[in-house]
């Protein structure tokens, strides 16, 4: 008969520190449970889980020294990059101060195909932005101003979530004959149960691997978009069974290629990623560890009322799918106008240059769209009111989600993240 596993944080932290942890990704673990090799399991220390996707819940806190001391009174309306802000809450009286939220999925009033999630990236990327701003003026009036900025500049660039990584989120289908404009989709969610729209990372989400959130909970040590962050407790919607978590990290410590925006039918998203570290402090959290797709439940929804129709499982989504999407440029057709390349939502195709991998989000879209059947990925189908129903777009993108299960592992076997 195993031992019991017994350990504690600050044991793992002292492993990690004398650089003899042992720590698997969760893609890692998962292959470990498939061939069957429990044992070995419980000698593993940390596994790492992660999730990239679409977070509606995302915003950021940003404060920026923009005219001199007694220049204006204080900020009344103000945009980066074209994208609202939202001034305060301080008023910053006379000090020449904007203090300013801004939200994920706000959209430029300049153009509709840019958001608060493609600002966000800019800013990590090191772009400059231009802010402007309108001010009440010392003498009761009011006056714009305008300046460019880049991320250093800021003396506060905060990101938080109100809800994200899901766990069990939904499977999205139209029943109706008329196209829904949706958040869900590209260019509209077709019917009746002519294809389907999905999100989460399955079996790598860091709550499908701790549903009852023994180890992730308020101040636990995770990475957003790469950067040192923190959990700061559920988040909006939560609820036993389909549980999400609200963070907080600082966006200086970022890394663009984990976040962004995605355009979709119903306006513009923020692509945001969540790397969480999972200690191994017993039985029970071993056993939830060793969750598969296909032991993932994914309820199936009806667009228009979001009501459960049906349920299926990760499995459909992610085994024996492809994760990343691959273009052959020789079978494109020359048509006017390219259906890919206007309604790709991270503006990742251009007929002139190809497919950008950077930008790809491995949704899916192109898939279906390309009439050439220019672009390859197998993306799984659900069965739902008797129908197979193909799945024509991820909203989660599995191939980053792995990329920072690998990221967060190295950086705790060189000893640079603690639990």
């Amino acid at each position: 008969m195993c031992a019991s596993v017994a350990r504690s944080i600050p044991e793992i932290n002292e492993r990690i520190k004398r650089g003899d942890v042992v720590v698997l990704t969760a893609e890692e673990f998962k292959k470990e449970v498939r061939e069957g090799a429990t044992d070995i399991l419980r000698e593993v220390d940390v596994v790492t889980t992660a999730t990239c996707g679409l977070m509606s819940g995302t915003a950021a806190i940003f404060s920026l020294e923009v005219a001199q001391r007694g220049e204006f009174e204080r900020v009344l309306r103000a945009w980066f990059n074209g994208v609202p802000a939202f001034p305060g809450p301080c008023p910053n009286e006379r000090l020449g101060v904007l203090d300013a939220i801004v939200f994920g999925t706000a959209h430029s009033e300049a153009d509709e195909k840019y958001g608060g999630g493609h600002l966000f990236q800019d800013l990590v990327a090191g772009k400059a932005v231009e802010v402007e701003f309108e001010a009440r003026t010392t003498s009761g009036g009011k006056a714009r101003f305008r300046r460019t900025a880049t991320l250093e500049e800021f003396n506060f660039a905060r990101l938080f979530t109100t809800r994200s990584a899901f766990r069990n989120y939904m499977c999205f289908v139209n029943p109706s004959a008329e196209t829904v404009r949706t958040i869900f989709s590209v260019s509209g969610l077709r019917g009746p149960f002519v294809e389907a729209s999905v999100c989460g990372c399955g079996e790598l989400n860091p709550l499908e691997n701790d549903p009852e959130m023994r180890v992730i909970r308020v101040g636990s040590r995770i990475l957003v978009n790469a950067a040192t962050g923190f959990v700061v407790g559920e988040g909006t919607r939560s609820t036993p069974e389909r549980r999400n978590i609200s963070v907080v990290a600082d966006m200086k410590g970022m890394d663009a290629e984990f976040m962004g925006g995605f355009v979709t039918s119903a306006g513009t998203e923020c692509i945001t990623s969540i790397a969480v570290p999972i200690p191994v402090l017993d039985d029970a959290i071993l056993e939830c560890l060793k969750v598969l797709d296909d032991a993932i439940n994914m309820p199936i929804a009806e667009i228009q009322r979001r009501t459960e129709i049906g349920e299926s499982d990760y499995g459909c989504v992610w085994q024996g799918t492809s994760l990343e999407i691959i273009h052959e440029k020789e079978k494109c057709i020359r048509h006017e106008e390219c259906v890919v390349e206007r309604f790709c939502p991270t503006r990742a195709f251009e007929r002139s240059s190809g497919l950008n991998r950077e930008r790809c989000f491995n949704c899916g879209f192109c898939v279906f769209a390309c009439e050439g059947g220019a672009f390859k990925g197998e993306l799984g189908s659900v069965f739902v009111a008797g129908r197979k129903v193909p799945i024509t777009l991820r909203l989660s993108n599995r191939a980053k989600a792995r990329k920072l299960c690998i990221l967060l592992k190295k950086r705790i076997e060189e000893g640079e993240f603690l639990l």
